[in-house]
Parts: C-alpha cells; structure tokens; sequence
C-alpha cells in the first residue's frame, strides 16, 4: 500500500511538473515575459515604468536622426532585452541597456535610474555605459508618464494656494494633465544628486496660458510641489 502510494504520488509530481513547464514556456514565448514581474528583467523595466520617461533634445534629435521615435524608444520596455552584463547597475544614476529590433537591425538604448528620483532618462548610447549619468543641461520632453491617475502631490501653504487660485491650478489632475502636454525638464536647473529627495525643474503651462515653473521632488510616490515659479507677476503673501 506504501509502495502504490508513492508511485501514485510521483506520478502526480510527475505531471504537474510537466503541466508547470509548459505554462513558464508559454508565457515567456508567447507573453514575452511580461506576466512574469519576478524575473530580474522585468523587475527592471517594471521600475522603468514607473518613473516619468524624459528624453533630452538633443538627444531626441539623435534618435530621430537613427529611426527611433519616442513611442519606438518606450517600446524597448515591452519587448527589449536588458543586457545586465552591460548595464551600469551600482552608483547613481543607475543606467540599464536595452537592446531591441528595428527594422530588421538590432539597436540599443538606455535608461537611466537616478536615485530617490521620479523619472528615467531614454539616451542613445555614447561612451563608456559606467561612466554615464543625466544630461547635465538642456531641456527634455515627458514623453510617458506612468498608468496612475494621480501623481501629483500640492502643498497646502497660503503662499501656494494662493498661486493656485491665481493661476486656475487647483486641481492635482489638473496640474498632472498640464504637465503630460506641455511638461519639460530643465536639466541645467535640476539636481538629481540633492538630499534627501533629487530635484526635479519643470515647466509648464497652466490653461490660461501662463508659463509656470517648479521645482519638485518624489514623495510618498508623487510628484510633490510646493510653490510656483512664475514668469507673470501674481501678487500673492510670501508666507
């Protein structure tokens, strides 16, 4: 009876292991890997995915010039390989290779990881990958911003509210939406390597058209904003 259930037992182990086999080949070849978030690449461009993806102007320049538009450039994130023996993956900004096909060519890109920091940097690769960081001056487009309804974060200081009124951006999926149309990242005016949170320059405009400036941080997982910068005079209490 002992011998029978053993048998019995391993023949079930037997097919479940099969059974189990044939779903990871299933979704690796035919999900490419996109179910499976413990794998380290997806755990990589799941992180990716959560930060506002940002692209220089030059540097969009260089991947029109090469074919990639920004919606190719996000793309390497669905189907891309992560090269990790190639990736810069100690130091801050961490930068991670991603190889993908294009038009029958195979190309390479990179994102970078600055830390306690809400976005990514798409760059075409130059140089040595372990020397690489943020672009240290120009401005970039947002060109992704991660599916969460609502990632900013307004401070609730007189000053700001103030500027709030004034400026019609009251709402936090306001200022979110303005952002994702007419957002740009000052890289000369940002500090990736601040304490305790990296600093963040954006600019904007609000619907009534003025040009609003910030500096942000990344905090509790939202873009956090305290005050405006504003290029038209709004008299408003300085505390």
């Amino acid at each position: 009876m002992h011998t029978y259930q053993m048998k019995n037992f391993l023949r079930r182990l037997k097919f479940y292991g099969i059974g189990f086999g044939i779903g990871i080949v299933f979704v690796m070849f035919f999900f490419q890997n996109r179910g499976c978030t413990w794998l380290p690449s997806n755990r990589v461009k799941n992180t990716i995915l959560g930060r506002v993806l940002v692209i220089e102007d030059q540097q969009a320049a260089i991947l029109k010039k090469h074919g990639i538009s920004a919606k190719e450039a996000v793309s390497f994130l669905d189907d891309g390989d992560i090269a990790f023996g190639h990736s810069k993956k100690a130091g801050n900004p961490q930068v991670y290779s991603i190889t993908k096909e294009v038009n029958g060519k195979e190309v390479e890109l990179w994102f970078t990881l600055p830390e306690d920091s809400y976005i990514s940097e798409i760059q075409w690769p130059s140089g040595s990958i372990q020397k690489a960081g943020n672009s240290a001056e120009g401005m970039g487009s947002m060109v992704r911003f991660p599916n969460v309804k609502n990632m900013v974060y307004l401070d609730d200081n007189k000053p700001f509210l103030c500027q709030q009124d004034k400026t019609g951006l009251i709402a936090t999926k306001e200022v979110q939406r303005r952002l994702q149309r007419t957002g740009k990242l000052d890289f000369g005016r940002s500090d990736f390597s601040k304490k305790p949170q990296a600093e963040q320059y954006v600019l904007f405009t609000a619907p009534n058209g003025m040009k609003i400036e910030a500096k942000t941080i990344w905090f509790q997982e939202h873009i956090r904003f305290n005050r405006f910068i504003l290029q038209d005079s709004v008299p408003c209490p300085s505390n």
